[in-house]
């Protein structure tokens, strides 16, 4: 059957089926008379850009929104869906993108939260470990139930999730961006988990714009653009391509377009740096390289390698124990020195380190350059003037919407990821460092974003880019350099990179060893 399309009659009925679902946020119409229909038994991938309407289409199934109009039927029965509560007594569970779980108790703990039971809590902990050590086996979920969460690595934490969801008794399970968090390798585990519970009979909803994943792990899927749905594909009758101009409503370039770099002299010079971590361990190790004007030197590795680290000491965050790091030919200050000397930063973690949640986007967009003569006047801020260049710097970076006034929170993960771009980008650094640039966003805005760093590197400047998306490290880079234990395990020209042999430095294996 496809995916949208009506039941024949015998047949079983949709897992779930959305009908003429519309919502708007005042005047922001989020869904425009969606219709949905997911078969039972499958995994079926919802994609778009962000701000599509994919998320709030799957928050209205869970009950965290109520529809303006439409109807929602799961297994055929129309059902009201006031809350999370009714969700899930419909049998619906949702793993969501930032994990809601309670760091500091154990996986046990957190996942009886809700569903103790029993006379006693003894009782209904005893029975409840019973049932999901049976999960765990049924599913390949094994995760330690003792274990505090905490200590736990992000793709085992979100393990616990679905746990949760399945001994809440979910057969239909929705993942929203569930990769964003996860190496490759975390990834491609969570694919085989997710394929098991559909060969046992449950329904997986996918909410990505990774469109890889869809083509991995998916058997059907549905294309949202501006709130409505736009098309239903079989996953093994589409392409890439097509998907990636149904979400956008174009043509897009999914292979980064360049011509050779043209190296010229030295803007950063690293020489036996290392770094520790605020308890003391050393995350990097002796590590040395330089980045000329005119190129992309990419950083390769499975996060936690040390790449972090060594952003933030570059970027003047961390401090440096013990090596040399020159920018421009003279030694490195703090991070407030570097701006002043054109280093531009685009962190790894745009919310923690790049925006200030509560700000609005003109404010965010001169955090770190307030005090330039250009938006201060005897003391006092130039407020017009920010508010003017910010404007026009999200017409010209794509930044929806284009509203200066509201705050980074409510900006779609995309859309705040170009508006630290446009801060940077704008101030004209002769260095640039950039984490992860396109973490959590949608396909369009890679494009967008990885023109940018193309055109800066052809104006001359210098660009250290850190990604764990190794495709994106090979489709940039001129000169590539792999982390591994907070060491560089090796370099290789860009056009030489290839996925075997980098796959093996990033595991720790030299090519001395090979």
């Amino acid at each position: 059957m496809e995916a949208g399309a009506a039941t024949a009659g015998g047949a079983r009925p949709p897992a779930v089926e959305l009908r003429g679902i519309s919502k708007s946020f005042g005047p922001v119409q989020a869904n425009r008379e969606v219709d949905l229909a997911v078969a039972a038994g499958s995994i079926h991938g919802i994609v778009g850009e962000n701000g599509a309407g994919k998320s709030t289409l799957m928050n209205i199934l869970y009950g965290f929104y109520q529809p303006d109009a439409g109807r929602i039927l799961v297994d055929g029965r129309e059902r009201r869906i006031r809350s999370p509560l009714d969700a899930i007594r419909a049998g619906i569970g949702m793993v969501h993108q930032h994990f809601m779980l309670v760091e500091p108790f154990t996986v046990l703990e957190n996942l009886l939260l809700g569903a103790e039971g029993g006379f006693t809590l003894e009782a209904g902990i005893a029975r409840a470990r019973r049932e999901i050590e049976a999960i765990e086996r049924d599913y390949g979920l094994e995760v330690d139930l003792d274990a505090v969460v905490k200590d736990l690595p992000v793709g085992v934490q979100q393990r616990v999730e679905i746990l949760k969801a399945l001994f809440r008794g979910a057969h239909i399970l929705v993942l929203d961006e569930p990769t964003g968090v996860l190496t490759p390798q975390e990834a491609d585990h969570l694919f085989r988990i997710l394929r098991n519970l559909r060969d046992q009979g449950r329904t997986v909803i996918l909410i990505t714009h990774k469109l890889r994943e869809i083509m991995a792990v998916t058997d059907r899927v549905s294309v949202m653009r501006g709130g409505r749905m736009v098309a239903h594909r079989r996953t093994a009758d589409t392409s890439t391509e097509e998907l990636a101009e149904l979400m956008v409503g174009r043509k897009v370039l999914l292979r980064v377009e360049k011509g050779p770099a043209r190296p010229g002299d030295p803007v950063l010079e690293v020489t036996d740096l290392e770094v520790r971590d605020d308890f003391g361990v050393p995350r990097v190790r002796d590590v040395s390289f330089t980045v000329r004007a005119g190129e992309i030197v990419g950083i390769a590795g499975v996060a936690g390698n040390g790449q972090s680290e060594l952003l933030e000491a570059l970027a003047g965050i961390r401090p440096v124990a013990r090596g040399r790091v020159l920018l421009g030919g003279r030694p490195l200050g703090d991070a407030a020195e570097a701006r002043t000397r054109r280093l531009g930063h685009v962190p790894e973690d745009r919310l923690r380190m790049g925006l200030v949640r509560s700000f609005a986007a003109w404010e965010n967009a001169i955090l770190g350059y307030q005090r330039q003569s250009a938006y201060t006047r005897g003391g006092f801020l130039r407020r017009r003037r920010v508010i003017a260049s910010c404007g026009d710097w999200m017409e010209r970076y794509d930044v929806r919407p284009r509203d200066p006034f509201l705050h980074a929170a409510d900006f779609s993960g995309g859309n705040q990821q170009k508006l630290v771009l446009a801060r940077e980008l704008e101030h004209d650094p002769d260095l640039l460092l950039v984490g992860q640039p396109t973490r959590g966003v949608d396909i369009g805005a890679i494009e967008f974003i990885h023109r940018q760093l193309v055109a800066m590197r052809d104006a001359g400047k210098a660009i250290l880019l850190v990604s764990v998306e190794l495709e994106e490290v090979m489709s940039l880079a001129d000169r590539i350099l792999v982390m591994f234990d907070g060491r560089i395990m090796g370099e290789m020209a860009g056009a030489e990179g290839e996925e075997r042999r980098l796959g093996l430095l990033m595991a720790g294996v030299a090519a001395e060893e090979r």
